[in-house]
Formats: structure tokens, C-alpha cells, sequence
């Protein structure tokens, strides 16, 4: 039996994950509120779906890739939610990046229905080309039933452990991530204005490993030209990464609460995160 696949949430990661369901030959069934990535995954051969309950009506997979918790609950719950539609045996799989406790809580909502938390890393690039991670918390069996779906848009599948799992170790990336965004920002920053060559800081720490190639491309950013960097557009673009850096941050001290663990630089980072992604220019120094 081929597997019906639905997705929900199709945004910079989600729509070109869902065109990976497409891409590989699943019936797919997507679901967003903006109605322009619906019509353009439709032209590609998807199929719309008015509710999240009719998505999962007709789906045995249901990836669901929104912003936040608030969303996620939006999106489950009510009579016009994936819950209300799903049948026995559908396996819901979370790919949004959300506090373990939200996910746990859905699932004893979620009756004779199966939900993962299968958090991705990746980006949106790894979306596109079908080379994201899948770190999947829970039933190892229902990560099995759904694996043909997750390969479309994954080349690794992990599975972390008990439900939850996977969005502890989301989490846990997030943080080695933005702690590295601060780290090859403020060293790139005192190397400029110690008056250091950009190209012989960047050789030095490339050749010993410490400036890896995500933080070069991370660099990339601040390196457009300043009119790029200015603009409302790039600016909007950044706002969008900072919040979404700050509402990843606040999840993970708020884990990190729950555990009983100081975790200093990640409260650091989460402050200067605005600073680190460009937002306020004027007052690097």
C-alpha cells in the first residue's frame, strides 16, 4: 500500500519539503494559511486540503512544520484539527522545533493516533535537496511506517529516544548553533577592528577548523554589500531569523530550567541575538 502523505505548514522549510512528497511519487495533501505556496504545490501535482482535519483524513503521514507551540496546538486540536481527522494507525510526525512538554501533551491527546516528535536540521537548502536530518522521538514502529515519506526530503533519520527526545536534541543543536553565530560574529568583529585582514583571519581559523563552513556562510550575511544590508527587505529577512533565534533560545533555558542546568551562554546569546544577525548596525561597537 502506497503512502498518503499530508503536510501542514508551508513556509521556508515546509513548502519545499512538502515538494519533496511530491517530487518522490507520495499523494500529497497540503494545508497552510496563505494560499499562494498551496496553489504553487498544487500546480506541481499535490493536492489542497481546506482543514488540517481534512488533510489527515486522508493522510497515514501528516508532517506538520509550523512556527511555535501556539501554532502546533492550533493546528491538532478543535474540530477543524489534524486530531479530529485522523484515523487510528496515522502517524502525525512534528517537524517543528517546540518544547518537549508540547509535544508529549498532544500525544496523550492524541488516543490511538501516533505522534513523533521529528524535529529537522537542515535548513532550507537541506529541504530542497533531500539531505535534511530527522532527530524522531517515540514509537520506533511509527517511525518505520513513515520512513518512505521522511526519505523524500532526509538523508539521515535518527531516532533519539522516547517521545521528546527529538526536540531535547533539537534544541541541544540549536544552541551549539547560535552559540556558534555569537562566537564567529564578536571574533570576526574584534579581528576588524584590531585591524586584522578579513581574508587572513578567515584562512587562520578555516585551516585549523574553528571557523567551520556554516559559520562562513553565516558570515556571508554581514559581508553583502551595505545598500543589500539596509534594505527593508534583507532586514525583514533578518527580523525572521532573530525571532525565530530567540523563541529557540527561550525553549531551550526554559529546558534547561525543567533540568535543573545554568546554561550562561545561552542566556548571553539569547540578548545579543538582534546584534548578531545585523539588526542594529549602529551599535556594533
Amino acid at each position: 500500500m502506497t503512502l498518503r502523505a499530508g503536510f501542514v505548514g508551508l513556509g521556508n522549510i515546509g513548502k519545499p519539503m512538502a515538494r519533496r512528497l511530491v517530487a518522490g511519487g507520495l499523494e500529497t495533501r497540503v494545508h497552510d494559511l496563505a494560499e499562494a505556496p498551496v496553489r504553487e504545490l498544487v500546480a506541481e501535482g499535490a493536492k489542497p486540503a481546506a482543514t488540517p482535519r481534512e488533510l489527515a483524513a486522508a493522510s497515514d503521514y501528516v508532517g506538520i512544520c509550523v512556527r511555535d507551540d501556539d501554532d502546533l496546538r492550533a493546528v491538532m486540536l478543535g474540530p477543524d484539527g489534524v486530531l479530529a481527522g485522523a484515523a487510528r494507525g496515522t502517524v502525525v510526525a512534528v517537524h517543528s522545533t517546540v518544547q518537549p512538554a508540547t509535544v508529549c501533551a498532544l500525544a496523550a491527546a492524541a488516543g490511538d493516533v501516533a505522534v513523533l516528535d521529528a524535529c529537522i536540521t537542515g535548513g532550507a537548502p537541506g529541504a530542497a535537496q533531500g539531505t535534511l536530518t530527522v532527530m524522531a522521538g517515540g514509537d520506533p514502529e511509527a517511525l518505520e511506517r513513515i520512513r518512505p515519506a521522511l526519505a523524500c526530503f532526509a538523508k539521515t533519520i535518527v531516532h533519539a529516544g522516547p517521545l521528546g527526545a527529538g526536540a531535547k536534541l533539537k534544541l541541544c543543536n540549536n544552541l551549539m548553533t547560535y552559540l556558534a553565530w555569537t562566537a564567529v560574529y564578536e571574533a570576526t568583529l574584534l579581528a576588524r577592528e584590531a585591524g586584522l585582514s578579513q581574508e587572513v583571519f578567515e584562512a587562520v581559523t578555516g585551516s585549523n577548523g574553528n571557523l567551520t563552513a556554516p559559520m562562513r556562510a553565516f558570515l556571508g550575511l554581514h559581508k553583502a554589500p551595505e545598500a543589500t544590508r539596509k534594505s527593508d527587505g534583507f532586514q525583514a529577512m533578518m527580523r525572521g531569523f532573530v525571532e525565530l533565534a530567540e523563541k529557540d533560545l527561550a525553549a531551550t533555558l526554559a529546558l534547561a530550567r525543567e533540568h535543573g542546568v545554568a546554561l550562561p551562554g545561552a542566556a548571553l546569546a539569547s540578548q545579543v541575538m538582534a546584534r548578531v544577525y545585523g539588526l542594529d548596525d549602529d551599535k556594533r561597537r
